[in-house]
Parts: structure tokens; sequence; C-alpha cells
């Protein structure tokens, strides 16, 4: 008796995405190029011409070629497969730091909103003090104090993002709490916890599918900062930021090449998740559904 409900729901939600994809041309040429990222992230490592860690001194800082499309770095490994391979790390640190503080930020969000009292007192407090530092330098402090690991720089880079996800809920959750459909809700026997997650989070979700996007390329972007001044992802691993810090050395004497295009690819990427932001929002939000 199911399938024949779920059938025609799935459909609708597949019109819908369809129906903003072709409304907004600018949100469809960001979901094109989530759509090319991705798959350099999934099949790209599989594809590239070259070893991205293989080394040659015979063919090192040679300019962009036919055979070196992006050229060749100082130790004659290609530029071009390590900008391709680059991509799946850099967008499992920037997803994986997002999705946790999205999590962790919600689930706070929404208690100190429907509580209130002290709980909101104390987690306020807590996210003020967070955000009383520049948040390059305390994701610079955490990973300094923890160790510059992948793992280290999502939790660092997950911390800094917590408030902006806590203090959206929070406030959609303190306005809600006390409207009709969230008492109507209470009275037909449902838990706060129900009431939280399933009638007063959704009305969340449009802003903070903005605040998302607009995290995934701030996340991508304090990676690759870290990793530019040391903090990061270690050599030799393929990463944006490294690539632009090893680059930079040598844009004087000519290689514009090394800097050019991991920079460029870290660009286009940030670029893609700030348009997608208001397509994911119009996609989630259920008013623009009618």
């Amino acid at each position: 008796m199911t399938a024949p409900a779920e059938t025609p729901t799935r459909s609708g939600t597949l019109v819908h995405v369809a129906y903003v994809l072709r409304e907004n041309p600018v949100t469809a040429l960001s979901f094109a190029l989530f759509a090319f990222f991705l798959g350099s992230a999934l099949v790209g490592p599989m594809l590239v011409p070259y070893d991205p860690l293989a080394t040659e001194a015979a063919i090192a800082l040679q300019a962009p070629s036919a055979a070196h499309w992006f050229g060749t770095d100082s130790l004659g490994r290609d530029v071009f497969s390590r900008v391709i391979v680059a991509t799946r790390l850099d967008l499992v640190i920037s997803v994986a730091a997002v999705a946790l503080s999205f999590v962790v930020g919600s689930v706070l969000g929404a208690v100190a909103g429907y509580r209130g009292g002290w709980t909101d007192i104390v987690l306020n407090r807590v996210l003020d003090t967070i955000m009383a530092f520049p948040l390059f330098v305390l994701a610079m402090g955490i990973v300094a104090a923890l160790g510059n690991s992948v793992a280290n720089i999502i939790y660092a880079t997950a911390i800094i993002n917590v408030p902006f996800y806590a203090r959206l809920v929070r406030a959609e959750v303190n306005i809600r709490r006390e409207a009709g459909f969230t008492q109507a809700a209470k009275l037909a026997g449902n838990s706060d916890a129900r009431v939280v997650a399933f009638h007063i989070f959704p009305n969340a979700l449009p802003p903070m599918m903005v605040q998302v996007s607009l995290n995934l390329g701030w996340a991508i972007l304090n990676a690759a900062g870290l990793s530019f001044i040391g903090l990061g992802v270690r050599p030799p691993t393929p990463e944006w930021g490294i690539m632009v810090a090893e680059g930079a050395n040598f844009i004087v004497s000519g290689e514009w090449w090394l800097a050019l295009f991991p920079g460029l690819w870290l660009m286009l990427a940030v670029f893609t998740f700030n348009l997608m932001g208001d397509g994911l929002r119009d996609i989630v939000d259920p008013r623009r559904r009618t």
C-alpha cells in the first residue's frame, strides 16, 4: 500500500527540482559545476594520465603542453593530475566539516531555542566566545594544538562553523515554539523531540541551506589556507592550498602555471558553492512547492 503513495511524492520532488533549475539558469550552472567537481572527486583519480606523486627531474618545470595540460612542477610531477586528484581530498574535508557542524549546531540550537532559560543563556555565551575570535586564527590554533592531520582540520573547521547553524536554528525554533501548529502537534500527543524535529526544524532548513553552501566554499578556503601556511595537509599529498603555496615561490621566475591552475580550481569550487545557495533554499522551502 505504501509504494503507490511514495511514487507520486518522489515524482513531485523531481518535478520541483527540475522547475527550480529551469527557473534560475545560474542555479542550473552551479549544479552543473558541482556535478563536475563531484565527478572529478569520484572518478578523477582513476582517469588522470599520470601518477600525481611520481617525480621525474628531466621534465621539471615544463610549461603547459599537449603532454602535460597544466605543465609540471619543480619535481616533474604533472600539475593537471595533482589538481584533479586534490579535488577528492578538498571536497571530503569541506563536506565532512560542514556536515558535522550542521548536525551539532542544529541540535544545540534546537535545544536552546525550545527550552530557553539557562540552557539558552549558556549556549549563547559559548557561541559568543567562539565568534569573538577571528575564525581562521581560531582554526589555526586548534590545528596547531591537535596536529595538522586531515581529521583535525575537519574538527577545527566544524567547530568554527557550529555557531552559524546553532544561531539560525535557535532563532527559528524560538519564534515557532508557541505557534499554532506547534501547539496542535503537542495536543496530538507528539513528544517535544518529535515536535522540534518534524514540525519546527523543517522551517529552518531554507536559510540553513544557504548557509551550508556558503560554508562549503569557506571550508575549502579554510583547508587551503591552513595548507598554504603549513598547518594543513602535509606534502607531497595533492591539495590545492599546498600547490598554490609551492607555486608562489616560482611566480617571479616565470613559472606561472604552478600557482595559477590550482588557484583557479580553488576559486571555481568556492564560486560554485556560493552560487548553489539560492537553489538549495528554493528546493527545500515548502512554500516554493505551491
